[in-house]
């Protein structure tokens, strides 16, 4: 049995569901996860405590929608920008983490409970952007978290995008967890010129990290030896990831994140970046997800 209750942060509508002993939250802009919690167990998605809930404005927190481009529009592949009509700059992240979606369904089959929600329709596409791309959130808790976003081109020419849901996982203290799933992945080093790098080993972090790696396995794992688990990251409908953290320079510029925030999250971001934009034919679907779980560390 699960339970729904509709509650408010600041300006923001949300809804926090409850499905057995996992607690989700969700606010009404952007389809965003803000958080996700199993019983007493350290959060699996961080909740930045100095996340700033205001209409019209992107959250630092949880799994914020980047669509239809992903990061400085300027930076992605000339078929993403050509998507764009307007001389106005473009905003980062795309155009729908500020807007308002609405419930389509909840399903609650006893072991799972599904949500949808979808962008409401617009005539003449989003401003801009005069696409229309039907755009559906779908989010299952079962024994994991289960987020899965679908473009469906619902108009007569063929529409390209780069997408992500980017995700702040939390973590006992950044410094002393471990990536495994990326060695011998290249990677765009974006502190380092863009150069392209082979990783060497499992990832481990010092410093600012702003990494897009390329052709990824399904399956990415974040060790965190202080708290004792693994989160399992399984992605499908997509072959990049972008890994990010801040690190203390970049923080302490940020208003809406706590000096010493960035110890406590790491992004994973499940994507279709640089050479996986996603091109979709007139009638064409894609669905880009991740599903998380986490497992006890062996001792």
């Amino acid at each position: 049995m699960h339970h729904i209750e509709s509650v408010t942060l600041d300006e923001l509508e949300c809804w926090h569901f409850q499905h057995g002993q996992a607690q989700l939250l969700v606010a009404k802009q952007g389809a965003q996860v803000l958080s996700y919690q199993v019983g007493d167990e350290p959060p699996i998605i961080w909740l930045n405590e100095k996340a700033q809930f205001k209409q019209g404005h992107g959250i630092r927190t949880g799994v914020p929608v980047c669509w239809p481009w992903f990061g400085n529009l300027a930076l992605n592949p000339q078929s993403v920008q050509a998507m764009r009509h307007s001389d106005e700059p473009a905003t980062a992240h795309g155009l729908v983490r500020t807007r308002e979606w609405e419930m389509l369904e909840i399903d609650d089959a006893g072991e799972a409970l599904h949500i949808e929600l979808g962008l409401p329709h617009i005539e003449g596409g989003l401003p801009g952007w005069p696409h229309d791309v039907a755009l559906t959130l779908s989010i299952r808790l079962d024994t994991q978290l289960h987020i899965s976003l679908t473009s469906h081109n619902r108009s007569d020419i063929p529409v390209s995008i780069s997408q992500a849901l980017h995700s702040y996982f939390a973590v006992s203290d950044v410094r002393k967890v471990e990536v495994k799933g990326v060695d011998g992945l290249t990677y765009i080093d974006t502190l380092e010129g863009w150069n392209r790098v082979e990783q060497a080993g499992d990832l481990t972090f010092s410093g600012e990290t702003d990494r897009i790696y390329l052709d990824t396995p399904q399956q990415l794992s974040i060790v965190d030896p202080d708290w004792s688990r693994t989160l399992e990251l399984t992605s499908h409908g997509s072959r990049s990831a972008v890994i990010w953290n801040p690190w203390i320079d970049k923080t302490a510029a940020l208003d809406d994140m706590a000096a010493d925030g960035w110890q406590r999250m790491l992004c994973i971001e499940t994507a279709n970046v640089m050479d996986d934009i996603i091109t979709l034919a007139p009638g064409a679907s894609h669905t880009l997800g991740v599903s998380i779980g986490s497992e006890r560390l062996r001792g």
